[in-house]
């Protein structure tokens, strides 16, 4: 089965440290694994409105949304590529995450079980030098978000990154980034 790579980039600043780190290890994929790479920047998405016990049903994505809503489905291996804010993720990673909620409710879209059996990765810089603990909160909102859609969880690349480019100055990081996608 041919592989596809989700990159969801979910910084507030572009080529940060997290998005270099994810660039390190896709560059050790195959050339023919293919490659998305979607800034949530570029695409931002209206807040997120929870019609779950009103209306029920939500309308068939559009813009921005059903851009990342194909991209989503489409992919075999989505990757979550957000820095440590706050001991989480991103404003606009979590924001693409509350639309999943949305998508099991889009008629016909049958969003749950497509995820179903896709491989996610996080992939994350955090600022605090030595405490890569701080990143727990964050891999465990994805793994059990992972978990909850029934998809494999295959873990966490993280690097030590305060100013932009620190990141590649992290020999274990980079290190780590080698082998992370193992394919």
């Amino acid at each position: 089965m041919q592989r596809n790579f989700l990159f969801l980039l979910g910084s507030g600043r572009r080529d940060g440290n997290t998005e270099q780190l994810a660039h390190q290890a896709a560059q050790q994929l195959p050339a023919d694994v293919q490659q998305q790479w979607l800034h949530l920047l570029d695409l931002p998405l209206p807040p997120f409105e929870d019609l779950r016990h009103t209306i029920g049903v939500y309308p068939q994505p559009v813009g921005n949304e059903k851009i990342l809503f194909d991209a989503t489905l489409s992919a075999t291996d989505v990757v979550f590529v957000t820095p440590l804010y706050w001991y989480s993720v991103s404003a606009s990673m979590k924001l693409y995450l509350d639309y999943w909620s949305a998508w099991f409710r889009v008629p016909g879209a049958d969003f749950r079980k497509r995820m179903a059996g896709k491989t996610a990765w996080a992939v994350t810089a955090y600022s605090d030098e030595g405490d890569e603990r701080l990143i727990e909160p964050l891999v465990s909102m994805l793994r059990m978000s992972a978990d909850y859609m029934k998809m494999h969880w295959e873990g966490t690349l993280a690097g030590y990154g305060n100013r932009p480019g620190d990141v590649l100055a992290d020999a274990a990081g980079v290190e780590q980034a080698k082998v992370f996608f193992g394919v």
